[in-house]
């Protein structure tokens, strides 16, 4: 399997994380300018649309506030009665080789490889594009051209995640194919997971694949993001403190980072991710060429949310978007079902 040699570490830079953190050095400390490095951004797809769409139904449209909590137990989203659209196949594919772009990628931002790992996310991407023949998951057909625009995309928020302590919790919002969760997920075991996709088939997808590559740090939750970000948890006794309470559970500000990738413009996936976040907790939002536009017009958004702008991460596809929650957000965000879509915060 063509993959680089495992070698020590390299030391980490503080200059690659939005807030002084250690983290994997990124292309520009590893001695490569930004000129220099590997251009994966020819045939990007525009950023359009929205992890979430309203839902439209008989007479005037009009619908009842859905409810905040659902069941215990219970996802709204997710029946289990649903008949599989895709199941991994037996024998499994093999693993897609990765191209020499990508190595070279790899290389120049500084990532190392642990042994398996180029391997498996191989595997990854022959099951995503076995299964996209029954599950809409990317418009991506040809491998060589996933192994830059999926995989590589999706790698460039190692060094904004590199300095997370061990047992972090990372929260993927609108994952849809895994991305960019699982790739994420194979090359940072220390960390775990939750990829939050609204779709139900997309949703078994995830499932099927994260057994399959056997990722112990990836938990599926199949919900929209406005229901998911208000679920507070169950309050139980505190056995540390006699007459107190806790809250068990829940994804209401309980992440230390949240991150999108092709999901939405600003202000709408701002009011979907930083809600799931911890006071002091980051989100990340991969970007494109629109990311400075996108910034001027989610200004507003991002007051109301109470998230500061920290800055903005060249990378060799793209840019990364740094947010920091400054202090709780409001209760009423994120609003109802399709809201922030339908009318995006100013």
């Amino acid at each position: 399997m063509p993959s680089p040699k495992p070698s020590p570490r390299p030391a980490r830079s503080s200059s690659s994380t939005p807030n002084g953190g250690k983290a994997r050095p990124t292309a520009k400390s590893a001695g490569r300018s930004p000129q220099n490095r590997p251009s994966l951004t020819r045939g990007r797809k525009p950023e359009t649309g929205s992890e979430v769409r309203p839902r439209t139904g008989p007479g005037s449209g009009r619908r009842s506030k859905p409810p905040i909590n659902p069941p215990k137990g219970a996802s709204p989203a997710h029946s289990p009665d649903r008949a599989a659209a895709w199941t991994v196949p037996s024998p499994a594919p093999k693993p897609i080789q990765p191209t020499q772009e990508f190595l070279a990628f790899a290389e120049a931002a500084g990532i190392v490889f642990e042994d398996g790992d180029v391997e498996r996310l191989g595997t990854y991407l022959a099951l995503l594009l076995d299964a996209n023949q029954a599950v809409n998951l990317t418009a991506i057909k040809e491998p060589g051209e996933a192994w830059t625009r999926h995989l590589a995309d999706s790698l460039t928020l190692i060094p904004t995640l590199a300095d997370l302590e061990p047992g972090s919790k990372v929260i993927d919002v609108g994952s849809g194919g895994g991305l960019p969760g699982i790739p994420l997920a194979i090359t940072m075991p220390d960390l775990h997971f939750t990829l939050l996709e609204a779709t139900g088939k997309k949703a078994d997808f995830l499932r099927l694949i994260t057994d399959a590559l056997k990722l112990k740090n990836v938990t599926v939750l199949n919900d929209r993001a406005e229901r998911a970000a208000h679920d507070r948890g169950e309050k139980k006794p505190d056995p540390a403190s006699p007459g107190g309470s806790i809250r068990v559970g829940g994804h209401r500000e309980v992440y230390d980072a949240a991150v999108a990738r092709a999901v939405g413009r600003l202000p709408v996936i701002a009011e979907l991710t930083v809600p799931f976040v911890r006071i002091g907790g980051r989100t990340l939002l991969v970007k494109g060429q629109q990311a400075e536009a996108e910034l001027a017009e989610g200004s507003g958004a991002l007051k109301r949310l109470n998230a500061v702008y920290v800055t903005t991460v060249e990378t060799p596809t793209g840019r990364i978007i740094v947010l920091e929650k400054g202090s709780a957000t409001p209760r009423d965000y994120p609003r109802r079902d399709g809201e922030p879509s339908r009318s995006p915060l100013k």
